[in-house]
Order: C-alpha cells, then structure tokens, then sequence
C-alpha cells in the first residue's frame, strides 16, 4: 500500500495530515506528490474536483519552501474567493504546528489595505484571484520576482471566467519562477495553449478519462413538459426529504424567481448570483454550510470556486449549453468517497444535449420516473417514522412527563396516537400531493420528441448571413452587433451567460449566437433587443466600453 511517508512526504507534514485522517493518498495525489517534490519539472494535472489535488500541490510546497525566507516564494492562482480561502485553510491545516510558514490570500471583495499590511508583514506562499493579484501588482504592493512555483488551479474554470489576459500577464511578471503546476477538470484548447506558451515539457497526468464524471456519482433525468419544470423540481425536492443540494439555473432571473416561489412554499433555501455583495453571499453561503439552509439556488458563474462537503444532489433545472458545464456542477457531489446525485429536468428539445453529455462523461444518465403524489408522501411518511425512532430519548427528563402522557391520552389507542402524529407532519403534504398531476411525458409528447431530436436543422438562404454562413433564427429576430468576442476571454456558453445576466432576460428571447474574436452579431426576439441594448450598451467590461447595437442600421457590420 502506497503512503504518504513512501511518497516523500516530510515528517512533520506527515503528523499534521495524520491528525486530519489522511492515511492513503489519493491517485491523484499518489501520481503527483513524487513529481512536484523535484521542484524544478512543469506540471499538467486533470482530474475532478473533490479528488485530493489541493494535497497534491500544498504539501510538496510546504516542503519546498525556505522556511528562513519572509518572502513570496510560491503563488497558487484560483478563480474564487471562496475556493481561495478554502486553499488557504487547508494549507494551514496541513502545516499545523509550524508557525513558521506564512500562508497570505488575497481577493476581492474585501479591504485591499489590509492584505497589504498582511503582506508588508512577511509570506511564503501567496493565494490569490487574478483580479485583486494585479491589482497588488500595479500598486507595486507584492514582488513576485523571487517566486519559484506557480500554481494554476481549476485552470479550465479560470479560463471559462475570461482570465486567460490575466494568467498571462501574472506569469510574465514571475521572470524567475522554477516550476508551473496546473490543475484542470479539463483540457480545452485554450489551456493547451497556454502550457505551450509558458510550460516546458511538462510531466502529465490524467487521473481517470479527461472530462469523465467521477464514478460514485449517479447520473439521472426526469423528461416532462417545459410548462411543468418547477413542479418536477418541487417532487424531487419533496421525493428526498434529506436532500442537500445546488440547484442550477441558467440566469441569476431564474435563480432569484425559483427561490422566491420555494421560499413562499416553506423551503429552506437561499440564492447565490451575481448581484449578491460580498456580504450578502458570504452570509448565504455560511448558512449553507453549517446546513441552515437545505438548498442552494446558483447561476454556475456564482456557483464557482463552492467547495462543501456532504452535498447529496445537485439539480440541473435546465441543462447547460456548453456541456462541460455539466462536469463541474455534477463534481459538486460525490466527493472524498461519498456516493452523490446528479439529476437534470430535460424537455424534449433538450434530449439531444442530454446525449452529448452521456458521450462526454462516458457514462449512462438513467431515466427516472417523475414521482407520484402517493409516492411522495409514502417518502416523507417513512422518512418522518425513521427519524421518530432514531431520536435521543436518553438525555432530557422524559421519564417524568410519561405519567401525563398516560392521563391525557386515557383510553385512546396507539393507531390513533400514531394516526394524528402522521396528520400534524403530513397534513400540508397530503392535501397538496391529494389530486397530484402525472408529470411524466405521455406517449403523444415521445412522439414531438422523437420530432424534435431526429428532424435535421434546414436553413434557408434568408437565415444566412452575409458570407452564406447558416445563422439559423425564424426569420422575425432582430440582429444586435456587439464588440466583444473570443478575444475578450468568452466562450459561447459564458458570453450566454453573461448578456442574460446583464440583461435580465430569458434565453428563450434569443436565437443564434455567432462570436468572432472582437465581435459577436445576436439574434434577438424584436421586443427584447430594445432591453438588451439599453442594459449594455455603453456599459464597461474589463476596461473596454461595451457598443452594442441593431445590426442592420447602427453600423454594426
């Protein structure tokens, strides 16, 4: 059996990892561990979240750096403030006992002055977000110039968030570094280019298939109407009374409307978006975290960077466009061993996307049964029984009340006692779910989705633009020109994301999206371009004004 100890790992590491219950390194840490201790080879790691890689990469640089030294000598790079803190601790939890190495973060959000004077007072390894990393770097507020390792974690997210300008402009200003580590879910072109770039012949690993969904996650579909999506949300949710879960949405209009319509209903759940302050999310997320709330409402650009334990199910209330998504929300759950859900909503038209997703992570997504109104109250009746004997009667002065238990309920029998029990919990549940509608797809909507998925796309000469490239559309969509593009660090799926979270609109309004490097052309229903327009245009994105107008008539070809 392969050790910690056999991998090269120090002592007093191996007392401090010892403490938190580490005794077998996980593959990924197995693989990497030996290689990152040599301290001077470039690194390429893919593997899921939840499989060990922050281990992977923290303990082989709390080994290698001079502890005698109070200067940045290693620099981790991740997306989020929340997946910052989360190295952060973790690296402190490792190097328990030795207050002699400085772990500083540094994210936005929060006093800039203070992590200056954190820094002013002396580190050793510095974790950060891009964003608030440069800003320190053009304040002249942090020297990289004696950095020996970089670390790029969750690189594909970093890339997905339009980092790739500021990746690039951080490793330029670390001319002295000895190594770059970089760990991803997955390898898109655009991380291949980048360890091309600045990586030498880097030693690569891939710990199960690139993309593929971790195997303790079970991958399951509800297929039913679009109009009775939130009512399939609602039995799955009722279906697991224990459930403890993300629900994706595509837009932060979504996430704030499902929450709403939950939280009237008596849901313990709460929303994350991008409109939150940073108070208010991290407010949300403690709650989520210490299981205050049940369930958690995201936009996967909110959902970034969330690390929690225990996580049951995450729930797809629509799938993804781009369905690499899917392997980071579903890597949600199923972590450290622990078996998880992923369950998605689809609709006919979504069925196809549905397929893609089986091919990417290599796995079967099984077609489940939306429950029956008897099935859920028969769930949440038993679930109720179990918890009744599980409780802790042996602390507390119960024995004392049993006498007026036995005067009050005189001669009424245990049926009926365990009868009005069952009314009290139940009561909401039974007259709600009492003439429940079957919510599964009939055979006449099978047929529209066989219509649907196997009809092949035709388009017109009128739907074409004007290098007779297909732009698809119906025809009665407005055309808006936009100078933003690929260039700007957007790909389709986030350029999606990030107009309908400017916006406030559905996705439903738009057509076909057409992205070049600085531009993009946006088919539009007429009554929403008008809206779309005035949220952005003239807005900032990353110190460029945004143009955006109708293509036809504002010069936008």
């Amino acid at each position: 059996m392969t050790t910690f100890e056999s991998l090269g790992v120090e002592e007093g590491l191996l007392r401090s990892i010892s403490a938190l219950g580490f005794t077998q390194p996980t593959p990924i840490q197995e693989k990497a561990i030996p290689v990152l201790l040599q301290g001077t080879k470039d690194f390429i790691g893919l593997a899921q979240t939840g499989t060990g890689k922050t281990a992977a990469f923290g303990l082989p640089l709390l080994q290698l750096i001079n502890k005698e030294d109070r200067f940045p000598q290693a620099l981790i790079i991740c997306p989020t403030r929340e997946l910052c803190l989360q190295i952060a601790n973790d690296l402190g939890s490792f190097k328990k006992g030795s207050a002699i190495i400085s772990v500083t973060a540094v994210y936005g959000g929060t006093s800039i002055t203070m992590q200056i004077r954190d820094l002013k007072r002396g580190t050793q390894i510095v974790v950060a977000t891009p964003g608030r990393l440069i800003d320190l770097i053009e304040r002249k507020a942090i020297n990289l110039e004696k950095i020996n390792y970089v670390v790029l974690d969750e690189a594909d997210e970093m890339l997905n968030m339009g980092f790739k300008d500021d990746i690039e402009f951080i490793l330029k200003n670390t001319p002295n570094r000895q190594s770059i580590w970089l760990f991803s879910a997955t390898m898109p072109a655009e991380i291949r280019q980048v360890s091309k770039k600045y990586m030498s012949q880097p030693f690569e690993i891939t710990i199960g298939k690139t993309n593929a969904g971790a195997a303790n996650i079970d991958h399951q579909y509800y297929a039913t109407q679009h109009h009775n999506r939130y009512e399939v949300l609602k039995r799955i949710i009722d279906f697991n009374p224990g459930i403890y879960g993300i629900v994706f949405a595509r837009t932060k209009a979504d996430t704030q409307d499902i929450a709403e319509r939950l939280t009237r209903e008596g849901y313990d759940i709460d929303a994350i978006h991008g409109d939150l302050t940073q108070q208010q999310r991290d407010k949300v997320m403690g709650l989520f975290r210490d299981k205050s709330i049940q369930l958690l409402i995201a936009t996967d650009v909110a959902a970034r960077g969330i690390d929690v334990t225990g996580i049951t199910h995450v729930i797809n209330y629509e799938l993804p466009d781009d369905v690499e998504v899917y392997t980071h929300r579903s890597g949600r759950t199923g972590r450290a061993g622990k078996s998880g859900i992923s369950v998605s909503i689809v609709t006919p038209k979504e069925v196809y996307r549905l397929r893609q997703i089986e091919r990417l992570v290599n796995t079967r997504v099984h077609k489940m049964d939306v429950p029956s109104g008897k099935d859920v109250c028969r769930k949440q009746f038993f679930h109720f029984i179990d918890k009744m004997l599980q409780a802790d009667i042996s602390h507390g002065e119960y024995e004392t009340y049993i006498p007026l238990l036995k005067e009050k309920f005189g001669t009424i029998e245990k049926e009926e006692i365990l009868q009005r029990v069952a009314a009290l919990e139940f009561d909401r549940f039974l007259k709600y779910y009492e003439n429940a509608a079957d919510l599964n797809m009939r055979a006449d909507d099978r047929r529209t989705e066989r219509r649907v998925t196997d009809r092949p796309e035709r388009s017109s000469s009128r739907d074409r633009d004007t290098k007779g490239r297909s732009f698809g559309g119906n025809g009665n969509y407005q055309r808006l020109f936009v100078n933003l593009g690929t260039k700007d660090g957007f790909y389709k799926a986030s350029f999606l994301q990030f107009i309908l979270d400017m916006s406030d609109l559905k996705k439903e309004v738009l057509g076909r999206i057409d992205m070049k490097e600085m531009t993009s052309w946006i088919e539009i229903e007429p009554t929403a371009g008008k809206k779309m327009i005035k949220a952005m245009d003239g807005k900032n994105y990353r110190g460029r004004k945004i143009r955006m107008n109708d293509a036809n008539t504002g010069g936008g070809r």
